[in-house]
């Protein structure tokens, strides 16, 4: 009779387990995020203002949208190693419409619009070389998006001619210095793209063809879907996703560096991977992309406020990565 109720009591336990995993699986980022703000809301008396909280999302804005554009190219089994050199290419280019300085092209500058316009050509421009590296020629993604990445730092240094491009109007820097009803622009353009991206991938058929082709590419192909049109889609979406983060950067610092965004993929790549996204493709939500851009942020923002240095800081974040992708293989072989 006892060892009947003993493992009667195993059996129970094992099943409350089984029922909590895939609430941890769905939610343990959230749960982590919590956990990590409570902890350093005690340690730190900053870390709870609101001056700081806007701080972090202003800072949050720039790594979110490049990791929503990565999202989009992981769920195909994809990567993009290219964003960081867009950032930099789209902030030079477009600058250089928007300038009051040398540096400007014939005419500069001309009215925002024109600026943001020539950047998200850009930007969608170096994201459809790469899409179509990838999908029409079949290159690995890895080495098309590494080529990528220095063919695109080096047309930023020549088109600067290795100098920044200063004195930017007003009106372009709106984007990365405004704010609307007290609420910064960077933080509303996060939210925006995050809203888009979110509807396209869980209500309409592009979406759902995206976790196809990453889910199984031969069924896919088999089934009739245009996998190589969804493949070049979706690094023209990074591509332009990275240009407005690199317009958001120079209008933030009212310079475009040739040297800006340099390791910007990595910081992508650890907010897709940590936010549930799986790297083998067909799994993930852009939500939990939000959420990893926010633990990253939250992490960095609480590390300065303590005074850590930012060496320990790369460690702590290559350790994520790592935890985050040995997490997703042990669920794959669970399954």
């Amino acid at each position: 009779m006892e060892q009947q109720t003993d493992t009667t009591g195993t059996d129970r336990r094992m099943g409350t387990a089984s029922r909590m995993a895939p609430a941890l699986q769905r939610y343990g980022i959230l749960i982590a995020l919590a956990v990590l703000c409570i902890v350093l809301s005690v340690v730190s008396e900053n870390f709870l203002t609101s001056r700081n909280i806007i701080n972090v999302l202003r800072q949050t804005s720039i790594n979110g949208i490049l990791a929503v554009g990565m999202t989009f190219v992981i769920l195909t089994r994809g990567i993009d190693l290219s964003v960081g050199s867009v950032v930099a290419l789209v902030g030079v280019v477009s600058a250089s419409f928007a300038t009051t300085s040398a540096a400007g092209v014939a005419g500069a500058p001309y009215m925002p619009l024109i600026p943001v316009a020539v950047g998200l050509l850009t930007g969608m421009a170096v994201g459809s070389v790469s899409g179509i590296a990838v999908a029409r020629f079949s290159v690995p993604a890895f080495v098309a998006t590494l080529g990528m990445l220095s063919a695109a730092r080096g047309l930023t240094l020549i088109y600067a001619g290795g100098r920044p491009i200063p004195a930017l109007t007003d009106g372009y820097r709106w984007i990365g210095t405004g704010d609307i009803g007290g609420i910064p622009v960077p933080i509303i353009l996060f939210g925006l793209v995050f809203a888009v991206a979110h509807f396209v991938l869980t209500r309409t058929r592009f979406g759902r063809h995206v976790y196809a082709v990453g889910g199984n590419p031969h069924a896919a192909k088999v089934s009739g879907l245009p996998v190589r049109r969804i493949r070049f889609a979706v690094y023209a979406i990074s591509g332009a996703l990275a240009g407005v983060a690199g317009m958001i950067l120079a209008a933030r610092t009212g310079s475009a560096l040739p040297q800006a965004g340099v390791a910007y993929e990595l910081d992508a790549i650890a907010a897709v991977v940590i936010g549930g996204t799986s790297l083998a493709g067909g799994i993930g939500r852009v939500s939990g992309t939000v959420i990893g851009a926010l633990l990253i942020g939250v992490m960095n923002n609480g590390l300065d406020l303590l005074g850590v240095e930012s060496y320990y800081q790369q460690v702590i974040k290559g350790a994520l990565i790592v935890a985050a992708v040995m997490l997703d293989r042990s669920r794959k072989t669970e399954d």
